[in-house]
């Protein structure tokens, strides 16, 4: 297991993780990631699909957690709950609007146990306003703020993208930020807050930068219109001999002069910027790029620092590469079963606070019992609430 040799930079936190898809887990994994201790909540029966240790092993999204299962429809379920809150530092849910104040765990109730609470609510379109009711899942998100219009080629139709953009950044991500920046804030007001972090609202955020000149001038990006979405042949994809692709990304005039020099076409360099000249030059650049074989290129290129150019790489290409290996970006936790556990790992992000893999993601319930009697119950307590069905059928 991947060690840590000081304190990660949440070290002390308690976070409650009473989300169940996508972005909640994740949010918290980041959170235990940076040193945070996790205490999942899962419902009885309900749980993440760790059903044996190979399974949890590999499960990288519940790492650094412990697990809990309660339910919340019994006194017993409700009463445990409020004292894991009283203790916390953060709270996540991501349940419906409303469905915590039926639960009576909404951030009225439990700020009023603990006031230095963050309390943070993931959604699809936050707490409030015409969509804050529907359901809806990471495709949606990206339809409905304007990001999957722009995952096509020209004149064709969206593709279907892995949900990494609403779910993980706008989703997850977005929140663990909230969530450090409230626990920042509270250093020096002395009380916790609410988070409503829509995952719709952290896709548009995304769009910042892009949207500038929409509000500036009414210009609407759309496939293959601007540079930095196929438009310009200097910052494009394009198919080599063996059917693999190559990126190149040489926008600023020396990267362009370095492109164009190294795959031999000098008579290229004058038409960077030059629209009428960019069908041409889309032409002349896939006619000499299918020269030769995607790792042929990528020999010919990366030498070259004065130049942006990549290889697209499969998931399994990338998880092997010896870059990202070299960034503590692919780590190895030990064996389970005989077999070597290896996930994504954090990198080398800090230089006094290290992030790291403390423990492998947990069995639904698995740490019941143990979390139960740091919070001060006994042996008998927690036998009555067994029986009282408090964690599921007894």
């Amino acid at each position: 297991m991947s060690g840590a040799a000081a304190p990660g930079a949440l070290d002390g936190m308690r976070v409650i993780d009473m989300t169940r898809q996508g972005p909640g887990p994740y949010c918290a994994m980041i959170l235990g990631d940076f040193g945070a201790e996790v205490i999942r909540v899962e419902e009885p029966g309900g749980g993440h699909g760790a059903t044996d240790a190979r399974a949890a092993a590999f499960n990288a999204i519940h790492r650094n957690k412990r697990s809990v299962t309660l339910d919340m429809k019994t006194a017993g379920g409700r009463e445990v709950l409020a004292r894991l809150a009283s203790g916390a530092d953060v709270f996540i849910e991501g349940y419906r609007p409303g469905v915590t104040k039926r639960l009576g765990c909404d951030f009225e109730a439990l700020a009023a146990l603990n006031p230095r609470l963050v309390y943070c609510s993931i959604s699809g379109y936050g707490q409030d306003g015409p969509y804050s009711r529907l359901g809806g899942h990471d495709l949606n998100y990206i339809a409905m703020t304007g990001a999957l219009s722009l995952l096509a080629h020209p004149g064709g139709a969206p593709i279907v993208p892995p949900n990494v953009i609403a779910d993980f950044a706008g989703g997850g991500m977005y929140a663990a930020l909230g969530i450090v920046s409230a626990l920042m804030a509270r250093v020096r007001t002395g009380r916790g807050q609410y988070l409503d972090a829509a995952l719709s609202d952290g896709v548009l955020y995304l769009h910042a930068n892009i949207a500038t000149r929409y509000f500036r001038d009414g210009y609407v990006p759309e496939p293959g219109n601007w540079l930095l979405n196929g438009g310009s042949p200097a910052y494009n994809v394009y198919v080599c001999r063996d059917g693999r692709h190559i990126t190149i990304c040489c926008v600023e005039p020396r990267f362009w002069a370095a492109l164009c020099e190294a795959i031999g076409r000098p008579d290229l360099e004058s038409v960077l910027g030059k629209p009428a000249e960019d069908a041409r030059t889309r032409t002349a650049l896939a006619e000499t790029f299918r020269q030769k074989t995607r790792d042929e290129w990528w020999e010919i290129l990366r030498p070259i620092g004065a130049m942006s150019a990549a290889p697209v790489l499969g998931l399994g290409e990338a998880l092997q590469d010896p870059h990202h290996h070299a960034r503590d970006m692919v780590v190895e936790l030990g064996e389970v079963e005989g077999e070597t556990v290896r996930q994504v790992g954090v990198g080398r992000m800090f230089s006094e606070t290290p992030a790291s893999v403390r423990r492998l993601a947990p069995l639904p319930g698995e740490h019941t019992d143990a979390v139960l009697g740091e919070l001060g119950y006994g042996e008998a307590e927690i036998a009555a609430l067994r029986g009282a069905g408090s964690f599921g059928s007894p």
